[in-house]
């Protein structure tokens, strides 16, 4: 018997089975197989590490390429694994990969279950088991640790990965099944300053990613390995959970755990908001917060209705000491009018700085009445009065129904006298009425559970409104000591639009509940 050659292929599917020396193992196993058998040798060794072999297909395999490659050159006339699983674990795959193998020539070993062969059609079969076999392991496998690292997720507990910025890994005295010390997550208190300190920025001041980005770079502050923080970096953390403490798997969540919470929830839900909203060119949001104007994205023109944008005008100079002076005056411009003369009677533009003065004693005005009229009685007559007015619409909505109801019945009535031969009325127009009234009848129906569901969410809504009133507040006790990126922040929120006309003439609609409080209109007096 002439001497063969040998390929031996070791598979690990994860580096964890790696550090467990799972591949010396295998390794140790085939090389003892290889002693026993006569004139066997092995000539190359082929190792696959962290490679699943159900997830990946053949063709995706480096190794298995590798080694068809050598087959059809007949380098080698045994393939030798540990177990046949090794090869793979894909029914539909892998026992015509071994297959493929036995029809170049090559025999197939395992050093555990023997020869693979495909004498007849009985080992066809039995091979096919084999790996249906372990796909169904490999399967159930899967299923069975998404299902505990799901359990641990709800648990509150850390199931491995990246640890996010703000953390750090730390033994709370937790072990594992084989009682080994686990790592918890805990607060890196001086990394979560700075993941306030992002929150802040954006929520507060209307910093956007690549511009929290640039700041962040600009002061220095920089990830623990030295490196900046992206905006693609900073778009995951807005969106990460975790800042309020909910370790999250997938689409499973725990419960709130407060020791890891470095963001309140109120702060992290309105960040979403904002992204949502910048997404969206919600008017909630400044569209720009760098401008030096209050107004931005929510001023129209009292004329046409449409937006104002901003825009400079003015030049730069220089003094006879050879300083640069700059004469730039930022103005509010109805580019409709500038594109459609004749079509708009307002004017061209408004000063920035005149009716950025107007708003911003305006907005201090409108928090001073809120504040001074709102109170417990006032918000409960608000509720009293949204109650009534949802009761009315629900009411006629059912009156409305039954009448209706009542039309349809009395068009049944009369289909059934013509079935009788008892009626005058034509059949074909008696179905067109009934037909229409039953379409009527649907519409109000939905109509009436519209305004059920209403009624419902009004009964419930007077915790909102009061919310809405310590939002209010927040705003006003904010609005005079915060930056002026901060007061552009609350102007959005506070204010939905601002409609300039002729001489400062402003209508102003609040984003507000109260409707003694939702509109406004004043004549600027010089």
């Amino acid at each position: 018997m002439s001497n063969k050659r040998v390929y031996c292929l070791y598979r690990v599917s994860t580096i964890g089975q790696v550090e467990k020396n799972d591949i010396p193992m295998q390794k140790e196993c085939c090389r003892e197989f290889v002693d026993n058998q006569s004139e066997w040798t092995i000539i190359k060794e082929i190792y696959e590490k962290g490679v699943s072999g159900f997830k990946l297909s053949a063709k995706e395999r480096d190794a298995i390429q590798e080694i068809q490659r050598d087959a059809i050159q007949g380098k080698f006339d045994v393939l030798l694994v540990f177990m046949f699983d090794r090869l793979g674990r894909r029914d539909d795959e892998t026992p015509f990969i071994v297959e493929w193998f036995v029809q170049n020539g090559i025999e197939v070993w395992s050093a555990t279950e023997g020869q693979q062969r495909f004498d007849n059609h009985v080992d066809k079969l039995l091979n096919y088991i084999r790996y249906w076999q372990a796909s169904g392991e490999s399967i159930k496998t899967s299923v069975r640790v998404k299902t505990r690292l799901e359990q641990l997720t709800e648990k509150g507990l850390f199931t491995g990965g990246i640890v996010p910025y703000g953390y750090r890994l730390e033994c709370l005295g937790r072990t594992n099944k084989r009682n080994k010390p686990v790592n918890d997550l805990v607060i890196d208190d001086d990394a979560a300053q700075i993941i306030r300190l992002i929150f802040d920025k954006y929520v507060n001041e209307g910093y956007g990613a690549q511009r929290l980005s640039r700041y962040l770079s600009e002061n220095r502050i920089f990830k623990a390995d030295g490196s900046n923080f992206p905006n693609t970096s900073i778009n995951r953390i807005i969106k990460n959970k975790l800042y309020i403490g909910i370790i999250h798997n997938g689409e499973v969540e725990s419960e709130i755990i407060p020791e890891l919470q470095i963001i309140d929830p109120k702060q992290f839900y309105r960040a979403q908001q904002i992204m949502e909203s910048r997404t969206k060119n919600h008017s909630d949001v400044p569209l720009n917060t760098k401008s030096r104007a209050l107004l931005v994205g929510n001023v129209f023109c009292g004329h046409c209705r449409n937006r104002l944008t901003l825009t400079t005008s003015g030049r730069r100079r220089v003094n006879k000491e050879g300083i640069v002076i700059e004469d730039i005056r930022p103005r509010y411009q109805c580019h409709y009018k500038v594109r459609h003369p004749g079509e708009c009677e307002g004017q061209s533009g408004y000063g920035v700085k005149k009716l950025d003065g107007i708003i911003d004693k305006l907005i201090r005005m409108q928090f001073s009445k809120i504040c001074a009229s709102l109170c417990a009685d006032f918000i409960r007559a608000q509720h009293e009065k949204n109650i009534g007015l949802a009761q009315a619409k629900l009411r006629a909505a059912k009156i409305n129904l039954i009448e209706k109801q009542k039309e349809l019945a009395d068009y049944q009535a009369e289909t059934i006298k013509v079935i009788r031969g008892e009626s005058k009325l034509d059949a074909e127009l008696l179905n067109a009425l009934f037909a229409q009234t039953k379409a009527e009848v649907d519409k109000l129906s939905e109509d009436v559970n519209l305004f059920q569901i209403e009624y419902e969410e009004v009964l419930n809504s007077s915790a909102i409104e009061s919310e809405e009133y310590g939002k209010i507040l927040s705003w006003a006790d904010l609005y005079d000591g915060c930056s002026f990126e901060a007061k552009k922040m609350i102007a959005a929120q506070f204010i939905k639009a601002v409609y300039v006309h002729r001489d400062y003439k402003l209508e102003v609609e609040f984003n507000v509940g109260f409707d003694e409080f939702k509109k406004l209109t004043l004549n600027y007096d010089a």
